[in-house]
């Protein structure tokens, strides 16, 4: 059944989302391309119920479909005692309703050739479907039938205990996740965006039935939820089957405005020199999505790019500090983000290098760093422009990842974001707002640090926190 019936697991896995380095091609021919992209794109219909929740969809004409609900509901709305219940709640959806017992749900699912998903996320909760067109309506039905009538069984909480306990030990070993979020805790100090996705373990051996149901109570609600689908949909029997399976969801929540959460310049090193490697973030205070800063810190996080040893071709690759790199043979691999939250952001580095290279790979970092604020050119910015562009246009292949975008830019924007408007806003981009934005967010700023393994080398904060303002 594991085939049928997944989980994305801890914290949905993409609190980094970085778009795939590709190759770089002209300005003209990714213009061209996107032009001719949009020409083809299906609309966005987009009905909002009586009960506020929002269905929106996309009709390409497939033989299949994903549909899928899009909460506005993560860990960033839990407290310090209930941390980790929005993640707990994703393990039982699947665990039977009164309708369905676990073996039950997870046969239907397989019966239909479909696939059922889930993940949480720090300001989201999602859960959707892959399977044919034809079987929308249950699709959809089933999808119903988890987020309102899970029986949330003690046995079945008691044993989902042990399964969150044990991935917490599995996401342990995984160390990027471990540095990013050592990185939302340092630089999140002491606020909802601080805390893991998956809780503290004191949390995962209390948690009850009680604080799931009022998690759900207070949070799944008709304007907090949006029914999204992508593929051989019709939007119209897409609005009757959510008239009739969620019409009841309630539309009223208490419109608490989400607590702020403000950015520490600060540090967090775990050394350990058994390790082979040393695992580092490095970020400055970033914007969240909606905010006009937000294509052009994506370009620039675009012109910093991504390189990885195994992959080879640094010396040819467009980004300097890919070339400086590979040429000092400084770092096994490092990844530029951007990540976004309602009302504020995290735009840095992640590298994975040898403990003798930790200096010179963070001096290179931060000049690069600066050199977006000074020195970056035309060609530069329109190299990245093209490369965000179509990555991009890459990103959106398939039913499912359309519909996550969608899902997600409802609960963001409150509306889809044509791609001619992204276009639009991207071209606008030039060496001028590059360097005056990065100087806004990125010199003189107070970054947050999180470090762990044979990290000796790693310069004092004091002295990383100097280098910030050295142009």
């Amino acid at each position: 059944m594991a085939v049928s019936v997944q989980r994305l697991g801890a914290a949905g896995r993409h609190f980094i989302k970085n778009l795939l380095n590709t190759r770089t091609f002209s300005r003209t021919r990714s213009t061209q391309a996107v032009s001719q992209v949009v020409l083809n794109v299906p609309e966005t219909k987009v009905t909002t119920l009586d009960n506020g929740l929002r269905v929106a969809s996309e009709d390409s004409g497939l033989t299949t479909c994903t549909v899928g609900l899009w909460i506005d509901a993560g860990s960033r709305y839990e407290n310090e005692h209930n941390n980790g219940t929005a993640h707990f709640l994703e393990h039982m959806a699947f665990k039977g309703t009164r309708k369905r017992s676990q073996l039950d749900l997870e046969l239907e699912i397989e019966n239909m050739g479909a696939h059922l998903n889930a993940y949480t996320s720090r300001e989201q909760t999602v859960y959707y479907a892959k399977a044919f067109s034809k079987d929308l309506p249950r699709a959809v039905e089933i999808l119903a039938d988890i987020i309102q009538n899970s029986t949330l069984g003690e046995a079945e909480i008691e044993r989902e205990r042990g399964v969150i306990l044990r991935e917490m030990q599995e996401v342990e070993t995984n160390l990027q996740e471990v540095v990013f979020d050592h990185l939302h805790a340092t630089a999140y100090q002491d606020t909802p965006l601080g805390r893991t996705i998956l809780g503290p373990t004191e949390n995962i051996k209390s948690i009850n039935r009680g604080d799931l149901v009022e998690y759900i109570t207070t949070h799944y609600r008709g304007p907090r939820i949006v029914l999204a689908a992508v593929g051989g949909v019709s939007h119209n029997e897409l609005i009757d089957l959510a008239k009739f399976h969620f019409g009841k969801l309630p539309a009223r929540y208490s419109r608490e405005a989400l607590l702020p959460c403000h950015f520490t310049g600060s540090e967090i090193r775990v050394r350990d020199d058994k390790m082979p490697l040393a695992h580092i973030a490095i970020a400055v205070e970033a914007v969240g999505w909606s905010h006009p800063d937000t294509i052009p810190l994506m370009v620039a996080n675009t012109l910093i790019g991504n390189w990885d040893r195994s992959l080879g071709g640094g010396m040819n690759l467009s980004s300097k500090l890919a070339q400086m790199a590979c040429q000092g043979n400084l770092c096994h691999s490092f990844q530029s983000f951007n990540t976004c939250y309602t009302d504020t952001g995290l735009w840095g580095l992640y590298l994975v290098c040898e403990a003798g290279t930790v200096s010179d790979m963070m001096r290179f970092t931060q000049l690069e760093w600066m050199s977006l604020c000074t020195s970056v050119t035309e060609s530069e910015v329109n190299r990245a422009k093209n490369l965000l562009r179509t990555n991009m246009l890459l990103h959106l292949d398939g039913s499912t990842p359309i519909c996550e975008d969608i899902g997600r830019q409802m609960l963001c924007y409150s509306r889809r974001i044509p791609l001619n408007e992204l276009e639009a806003r991207i071209d606008a981009i030039d060496a001028t707002t590059i360097k005056d934005v990065c100087m806004k967010y990125i010199y003189n700023k107070a970054p947050a640090i999180a470090a762990v393994g044979p990290i000796e080398q790693l310069p004092d904060y004091k002295s990383i926190r100097g280098d910030m303002q050295r142009l």
